[in-house]
């Protein structure tokens, strides 16, 4: 019998999905190597399908997306039962990612803003938020419960690997799927528990092409604020680039294309919070010891928390906004 393979998608864009149809005439492989039994945006399964199983009958899942709603929860817990072993699949699942952003509010303040202020919202409706379950003639309406907090996967059930990325490479994705295979196929050992796979051992910046000189900056440009020079380092042409605060691992592709790295391959090994790490390395560029001069060099970065954790928030020291006491 084929190994038995399941992915998911939780809260997250859906890229993960295409990322994996994105390795091309390999996933043909897959198909001949493993029995998909679950894989609800392809093909047309039910949870009732995965309910059936016996514990531990998938042999690999790979899921994507954090966690966001009571759905995400229950088919977390679910498919953690039901697999052997199951991957954090991306920078959702494995950092919280951009749907982590919720963190930096709280349930209330977004159901306000999405189903009372919104001016996409008409009059009649405004106020009107969604509840789990509606009662109505034909019988009950059951929706998912949106959680106050957005957690990562290894924050709800016990993680085995992670494959970082927003989304991981496809010849990362083409790799992991090699090695897999490989050991199924030939008895080998696994890596040790919460290895992350797919990715490099050291930083985005030893991937990076540029030259970097160490140059001292008097100011941040955002991208369409200044045309770089398409050699030298980003960081020292004051365009913030997250390099030095992130795992290697995608080719450094971003920086090749003239973009700073956003971070979304997470912290490079032995980092536990990437947004301090990357405050740290901005110490080094900043040209000044005045503290007043700093902090207006500090203002012209555009959304500090947003940038530096604009992928790893959920998962980093601070997890989310504090509520103000009352």
């Amino acid at each position: 019998m084929k190994p038995k393979l399941a992915l998911y998608w939780a809260a997250s864009c859906g890229g993960c999905e295409i990322a994996v149809v994105d390795i091309e005439l390999k996933i043909l492989e897959v198909d001949e190597f493993f029995d998909i039994v679950f894989w609800p945006c392809i093909m047309d399964f039910k949870y009732k399908d995965v309910e059936a199983m016996q514990d531990g009958e998938i042999d690999l899942c790979l899921f994507n997306g954090a966690i966001r709603t009571s759905e995400n929860e229950y088919l977390a817990k679910l498919l953690r039962k039901k697999s052997k072993i199951l991957v954090a699949f991306g920078s959702c699942a494995h950092e919280g990612c951009i749907p982590g952003l919720a963190n930096f509010y709280d349930k209330k303040s977004i159901f306000d803003c999405v189903y009372k202020d919104s001016p996409s919202v008409d009059e009649q409706s405004k106020g009107v938020f969604p509840v789990p379950v509606t009662h109505m003639p034909e019988g009950e309406i059951e929706i998912p419960e949106f959680w106050n907090t957005v957690k990562t996967l290894d924050q709800v059930v016990d993680v085995d690997y992670y494959v970082p990325g927003c989304p991981p490479q496809s010849f990362q994705i083409s790799n992991v799927i090699d090695a897999v295979v490989d050991i199924i196929k030939n008895g080998k050992p696994f890596p040790p528990k919460g290895t992350v796979l797919g990715a490099g051992d050291k930083t985005c910046c030893d991937e990076c092409p540029r030259e970097r000189k160490e140059k001292k900056i008097k100011k941040f440009y955002r991208p369409q604020e200044i045309i770089p020079d398409p050699n030298e380092c980003l960081l020292d042409q004051g365009i913030l680039c997250l390099g030095p605060a992130t795992r290697s691992g995608c080719d450094a592709l971003c920086v090749k294309a003239n973009v700073g790295c956003r971070g979304c391959y997470g912290p490079p090994p032995n980092v536990l919070d990437q947004g301090a790490k990357m405050v740290s390395a901005l110490s080094s560029v900043i040209d000044t010891l005045d503290p007043n001069e700093m902090q207006e060099i500090i203002k012209t970065i555009a959304d500090p928390l947003g940038t530096f954790y604009r992928f790893s928030l959920a998962h980093s020291v601070l997890k989310r906004v504090q509520p103000k006491e009352k």
